[in-house]
C-alpha cells in the first residue's frame, strides 16, 4: 500500500477553509469539489493509456487515450457523492458506479447498504471518493469489496486521514495494489473517532443534518 499526502499550496489554501466552522455548505462544497479535482490529478498520474493514432487539422500525430475498460469511479454514499463532480471534470470519460456504506457509531464497524457496480471489475482500475478516513473501517471493507470483484488496483482520494486509520489498512490491506491520496494526514482520532483538528461531519457540512 502506497500513501500520498499531497503537498501543494493551494491544496492547503482550500483545505484551510474547509477546516473553519464558519463556512457556509455552498462555499464547503465549492471548495470540496475544487480540491478533489487538485487530488485527483495527483491520483491519476498512473492511470493506464496507451498510443492512439490521430488527425490534426494540420496532419496526422500520435496521441494519448485511456486503455478499455476506462476507469471506474466509486463515491462512497453519501459524504463521497460531494467529490464526483471534482473528480469527473478532471476524468470525464469514466464510468461511476456507487457504494453506500455506513459506520456503526457504537461497533465503529462499516455496514454495506447498496451498491451499484460491475458484477465483474477484472482488471478494472477504480477510484474511490470518501471524504474522511478515520478508523479505517468503510475504506478497508469498500476496497476488498472491490478486489474481491476483481478489481486490478485501487486508489482511495480522501481529504483527511488520521494515523489510526492509516494503520488499520497497511495492516489489512498489506501486499494488496492500493494508494491512498489525501490533503492532509491530521493529529489523531479523538474519543467519538472523529478526525482532530479534522473539519466535522463532512456529510452534514456538504448537505446539512438531515432529520
Amino acid at each position: 500500500m502506497r500513501v500520498l499526502e499531497v503537498d501543494h499550496p493551494l491544496v492547503a489554501h482550500k483545505l484551510t477553509v474547509l477546516r473553519d466552522k464558519t463556512t457556509p455548505s455552498p462555499v464547503f462544497r465549492q471548495l470540496t469539489e475544487e480540491l478533489v479535482t487538485l487530488l485527483a490529478y495527483e491520483a491519476t498520474r498512473d492511470v493506464r493509456t496507451e498510443p492512439v493514432e490521430i488527425e490534426t487539422p494540420v496532419t496526422r500525430t500520435v496521441g494519448t487515450a485511456f486503455t478499455k475498460p476506462t476507469p471506474l469511479v466509486v463515491p462512497i454514499l453519501r459524504a463521497g457523492l460531494g467529490m464526483l463532480e471534482g473528480m469527473t471534470k478532471l476524468v470525464p470519460t469514466a464510468e461511476v458506479g456507487f457504494l453506500g456504506m455506513a459506520r456503526n457509531e457504537e461497533t465503529l464497524e462499516a455496514i454495506t447498504y447498496a451498491e451499484r457496480l460491475p458484477a465483474d471489475l477484472t482488471g478494472r482500475q477504480v477510484f474511490v471518493l470518501d471524504p474522511m478516513l478515520a478508523t479505517g473501517g468503510t475504506l478497508r471493507e469498500a476496497v476488498k469489496f472491490l478486489f474481491r470483484r476483481g478489481a486490478a488496483d485501487v486508489t482511495c482520494i480522501c481529504l483527511l486521514a488520521a494515523p489510526e486509520g492509516l494503520k488499520v489498512l497497511e495492516e489489512e490491506l498489506a501486499g494488496t495494489n492500493v494508494t491512498i491520496v489525501v490533503a492532509s494526514i491530521d493529529e489523531k482520532l479523538d474519543e467519538k473517532a472523529y478526525i482532530v483538528p479534522g473539519l466535522g461531519d463532512a456529510g452534514d457540512r456538504l448537505y446539512g443534518v438531515a432529520g
